[in-house]
């Protein structure tokens, strides 16, 4: 007797029609949460998500990281183990602030105009808006991570932590408060760690200039208004008869000045004349040469990027602005050697704006980095941790070995407020006031002292049952762009707080770009969205094309076409599915075929399990599709007599494909699922097809 065909595969599948029904199906089942699963799981395995910032809609990017980490926590739930993924969402300080302030200027509206109080809530509602939509994408994306335990960076059980390990830090002589001289950027008025500023090569006019009896070469005239200190190497000869600490008058850009002769050894002999004056206020090496032999200095350039009222006439004025008029008057005076129109040089920008680095001297909470470098060092060197790919495990030792003291301190007001109190030169670490004439700290958290916790805040650290099961976390996957910002940090801070590494893993994926390998802009008008893409060709076409191809560490480029061809594979399969069905299941599974079907079941195992997830796809696609249908169904086809029907055989093998398949293509695997006899569960915590009993 022919088996009763199920209405639904005379038509073609159609993704849009299934896809909400069937994660509903999940949901409501329960068992993204790893306390619901089914049997006697003992063996755990997490996944924290990479909190996506709550500012915006979900790029490629994301889809990708989404579709990595659900193959492997449905790949570890369907092995029988206690798998969680934990979701969150990242309140993305000083990130979600810039989103902000550029629809304030839309509205005509600036946050300089604004009480703290009340940007914050905007920003706030912004924020949870974005949120709630954002979870619908990660949804719509098929991600299956455990929405009870969801939590937002600015959740009170996250603040709380992060307080406390600003304490520890204080308490363990790890944390100071210092005026150093910080990457500021003036369009956004905050301070930037060395990570989130980027270094373009530009060709400016360099300028060199008379002052005194020496030429000076600088490529800012404009701070130059407090540079009272001419600094020679003292092995120049060239200048041996001046003297260290000897003064000199000269006339300079407002007027006649004072000006002292510094010896110092960081002067470079070969560049230029071999004399600079210092700007310590807005240079680190000028800085730092300030520092040494202990000399005042002044700001010039204000937060906002204008002149200072020592400028004299050229008070207010911006940078661009006031160098030309600047350069005019020194040059009435005569003190215009040349200019060099052709001076090629790196230039440090913000990354955000890309408007030049302002370096100011501010008094900033730093954290020392030497100490929690080294233990990353050895955890990394022990093996503790295993980079994916592991060319990228040098590249993260290179940047611990020669890491710099971290500034956690931002002029942003979107983020957790920093808690500690001054007065008189004196600080207090604590959320609370500690007693009448103590100014609070205005300042709030880098979002990435934050974020640098996220694995052990989520699991509840240190007391909770999911910190004792979860901790530590079996893969961190991430983008390859977050090395420094984000893996380093969690690393150092996990083992500083808790004593162990965070994860054990840490795989690295690379950039999506567009079909022609360009990085993708709205300003190109190239960027691929992959929710608009999953609505045309299914949410299933989109992961096998995120993922087919696409090596650990490397970018990939994203073709709609590529996507369109899985769109046909998921068809494939669920015509695949009506002729199987259609078909007795009699006879004895052949077992040449299964013995074939077996060993490449194992053989996608162990990609899987070794992280080579682009090479189980597509051996799996080219099994389905080139061994499978294109020539075992076809051959049975052709086959008439009773001894040789291959209807168990055939249904063997569908019924263990649709298990290894599961993992890369939930939706319609799990909709075939639910069509097959006998089958009255869900495929998601059905038994993955190997090793077999």
């Amino acid at each position: 007797m022919m088996p009763l065909m199920p209405e639904k595969f005379l038509k073609p599948y159609d993704a849009q029609a299934v896809e909400a029904a069937v994660y509903k199906k999940w949901e409501e089942s329960g068992y993204f949460n790893p306390d619901n699963l089914p049997g006697e799981r003992t063996e755990p395995f997490t996944i924290i998500m990479p909190p996506p910032n709550a500012n915006g809609s979900l790029h490629a990017g994301h889809a990708l990281f989404v579709t990595l980490q659900d193959i492997m926590t449905r790949f570890a739930r369907m092995r029988g183990k206690k798998a969680l993924w934990l979701p969150g969402a990242d309140h993305a300080g000083f990130e979600t602030q810039v989103v902000y302030e550029k629809q304030l200027e839309k509205e005509g509206r600036s946050r300089f105009q604004m009480e703290p109080e009340q940007l914050y809530k905007e920003i706030l509602d912004f924020t949870l808006a974005n949120k709630s939509f954002m979870e619908g994408q990660l949804r719509q994306l098929g991600a299956s991570c455990d929405w009870s335990r969801e939590l937002f960076t600015l959740d009170p059980k996250v603040v709380s932590t992060v307080y406390d390990t600003f304490k520890k830090l204080h308490a363990d002589k790890l944390l100071y408060r210092g005026s150093r001289i910080v990457n500021w950027c003036s369009k956004h008025a905050t301070s930037l760690s060395n990570l989130e500023t980027e270094r373009i090569s530009r060709t400016d006019k360099f300028y060199y200039l008379k002052y005194g009896p020496f030429v000076i070469a600088t490529a800012r005239p404009e701070t130059k208004f407090g540079d009272k200190y001419v600094v020679m190497h003292p092995a120049d000869k060239r200048y041996a008869q001046y003297k260290d600490g000897q003064q000199f008058q000269l006339e300079w850009i407002n007027g006649p000045i004072t000006a002292t002769v510094v010896k110092d050894e960081a002067i470079d002999m070969e560049l230029g004349s071999g004399v600079m004056t210092i700007t310590p206020w807005h240079d680190p090496i000028d800085f730092e040469i300030a520092q040494r032999h202990n000399l005042p200095f002044e700001q010039v350039i204000d937060w906002r990027g204008k002149l200072l009222p020592i400028a004299g006439e050229f008070s207010g004025m911006n940078i661009k602005e006031g160098r030309a008029k600047i350069v005019e008057k020194l040059a009435a005076k005569g003190l215009v050697e040349k200019i060099d129109d052709s001076y090629t040089h790196e230039v440090l920008v913000c990354y955000k704006c890309e408007r030049e680095i302002e370096p100011q001297v501010k008094e900033q909470w730093f954290v020392k980095m030497r100490p929690l470098a080294d233990r990353a060092i050895e955890a990394v060197k022990n093996g503790d941790v295993k980079v994916i790919p592991e060319n990228y495990e040098r590249i993260l030792l290179h940047w611990l070995e020669n890491i710099q003291d971290w500034n956690i301190s931002r002029q942003v007001v979107w983020g957790i407020p920093i808690p500690a109190w001054s007065k008189g030169g004196e600080f207090h670490i604590g959320e609370e006031s500690p007693g009448e004439g103590w100014t609070k700290d205005p300042d709030t958290f880098d979002t990435w002292f934050s974020s640098g916790q996220w694995p052990f805040i989520t699991l509840g650290f240190p007391d909770s049952k999911d910190f004792k099961t979860f901790y530590p976390t079996d893969v961190m996957e991430t983008g390859a762009d977050l090395i420094f910002f984000w893996v380093a940090r969690m690393l150092m801070l996990g083992l500083y707080r808790t004593g162990e590494v965070p994860f054990k893993r840490v795989y690295m994926h690379g950039m999506v770009r567009d079909a022609k390998g360009q990085k993708m802009s709205k300003s190109k008008g190239n960027v691929i969205s992959p929710l608009t893409v999953s609505q045309e060709y299914g949410t299933d076409a989109l992961r096998m094309g995120l993922v087919v191809g696409n090596t650990p560490g490397t970018d990939l480029n994203l073709d709609p076409q590529k996507i369109g061809a899985y769109k046909k594979f998921a068809n494939k399969i669920w015509n695949i599915t009506r002729f199987v069905l259609s078909q007795e299941m009699t006879g004895e599974i052949k077992p040449e075929l299964k013995a074939e079907f077996d060993a490449m079941a194992a053989d996608i195992t162990k990609d899987i399990e070794e992280y080579r997830i682009y090479m189980a796809a597509e051996k799996l696609y080219h099994y389905v599709w080139d061994r499978f249908a294109a020539e075992i169904i076809e051959e049975s086809k052709g086959i008439r007599q009773p001894a040789d029907e291959y209807g168990a055989t055939l249904y063997y093998i569908l019924e263990n494909s649709l298990r290894l398949l599961h993992p890369f293509m939930p939706f319609v695997t799990e909709e075939i699922w639910g069509s097959l006899p006998g089958k009255n569960g869900l495929i998601m915590v059905e038994a993955w097809p190997h090793p077999y009993s």
